[in-house]
């Protein structure tokens, strides 16, 4: 206790600022009133999850490679609040013995997000941040069952290259509303996050409720580079098809990620991370299991 006491409100400032922006890139800190940023993102395939939630190697011969790149920005709004856009390329390689190899893909899933802090971490030593959140996701990719905006045109049709490597969405609108609790201790944050997301039907076809649980600690440096290890877990309900539900359909899976936040100047920062999904049994169901790496430059205004 008298440790905690005794370490210095800069720090505390340093773990809500750098801590928070190595587990969430795209957030403002809260200096800042605007950023933006492009994040680089590349995953391989290394298994999947059978509908039991028994992990099983992919098979020689049948690689899958996942990229994307991303474009952001913030705008910080009343205060203690801020909107968020982002608006994702994806891109997919696919290759099996019987269809060969083929690469495709597009514009993802476009989300707009908000977020207000109602408490900041470090403000009180009892009292942790708290913060409300929001965003929907606009079906502006591809998906394998057609989007919900296909009547405006092809661009949101359905995928229909092979092995559906242009599928670059999920074809319905999600909405998300989500709780954020966070607690500095020095140099210390640790976060936690509860995300509910709804999606509309398509095709026919709705997806299950949504639910994602992450918990997260960063350690900020004196110069405010910091370090992040996170964990989450996704887990939805089953499916339905013209409103009967569909049994086994429900999805699942982990993510543990490693980042890294390096400040290059007062208005400039690059994150880098690595992140799986555990191949072991249990943590995932109905979901290919991947093994990747991102990287994230931004600049903002204050």
């Amino acid at each position: 206790m008298l440790a905690l006491l005794g370490w210095s409100t800069r720090a505390h400032a340093q773990a809500c600022c750098a801590g928070g922006a190595a587990i969430t890139p795209g957030r403002l800190e809260p200096h800042e009133e605007a950023l933006v940023g492009v994040q680089l993102h590349a995953a391989s395939v290394t298994g999947s999850y059978d509908v039991n939630g028994a992990y099983h190697a992919s098979s020689p011969g049948t690689p899958e490679v996942d990229t994307e790149e991303d474009i952001f920005g913030a705008l910080r709004v009343l205060g203690r609040g801020q909107v968020a856009l982002l608006v994702p390329i994806d891109e997919t390689y696919r290759r099996t013995p019987a269809d060969g190899a083929h690469f495709g893909g597009g514009i993802g899933d476009v989300n707009l997000s908000g977020r207000y802090d109602f408490f900041l971490a470090g403000q009180s030593r009892t009292i942790p941040g708290i913060a409300a959140l929001a965003g929907i996701t606009f079906p502006t990719g591809k998906s394998l069952t057609g989007s919900a905006l296909a009547q405006f045109g092809p661009l949101f049709g359905s995928a229909t290259q092979p092995l559906a490597v242009d599928a670059t969405g999920i074809g319905a609108f999600q909405f998300n509303l989500a709780l954020a609790l966070e607690q500095t201790f020095g140099p210390w944050l640790v976060n936690t996050t509860a995300i509910v997301a709804k999606r509309t039907p398509a095709g026919g076809e709705t997806l299950g409720t949504q639910v994602t649980f992450l918990a997260a600690g960063a350690y900020t440096f004196p110069n405010d580079a910091a370090v992040a290890l996170s964990a989450s877990y996704a887990f939805e309900g089953d499916g339905t098809i013209g409103g009967a539900d569909v049994p086994g359909s429900g999805k699942s899976v982990t993510v543990v990620t490693a980042s890294g936040l390096w400040p290059l100047a007062d208005t400039w920062r690059l994150l880098g991370g690595v992140f799986a999904d555990p191949p072991i049994d249990g943590l995932g169901n109905n979901q290919p299991a991947q093994v990747g790496v991102t990287f994230t430059a931004i600049r903002s205004w204050m």
